[in-house]
């Protein structure tokens, strides 16, 4: 009997790793071996920095409401303190956002915990 082998299902497999180092350079993007392994790391690379892009972010909106802070004598831990004492449930990202685009705003909210 003769052997049977699904090629169909080998070559898609092959195309959807080529596919996906479209844009790689030298023989990762067009050599299967190489571009296997070249994804297999970007995806790693990728899972990872979505995870620290996270941690950017917040760390980003830490300055910026520390920035305001300081603008009306207080220093960010303070802010914060007063913050969660009053009950007032605002978090990170849209504080940031009112220190920077709407420093009007932040001012009435720091007047507030004042």
């Amino acid at each position: 009997m003769p052997r049977s082998v699904n090629s169909v299902a080998k070559r898609a497999r092959r195309k959807k790793i080529l596919k996906q180092a479209k844009g790689f350079f030298g023989r990762r993007k067009n050599v299967y071996t190489v571009a296997k392994n070249a994804v297999q790391k970007a995806m790693s690379y990728a899972y990872r920095d979505r995870k620290n892009n996270k941690r950017n972010f917040r760390g980003l909106w830490i300055q910026r409401i520390n920035a305001g802070a300081r603008l009306h004598g207080l220093s960010y831990s303070q802010f914060m303190g007063k913050l969660k004492a009053n009950n007032i449930d605002l978090n990170r990202k849209v504080l940031a956002d009112l220190a920077m685009n709407n420093p009007d705003a932040f001012k009435a909210i720091v007047e507030k915990v004042k």
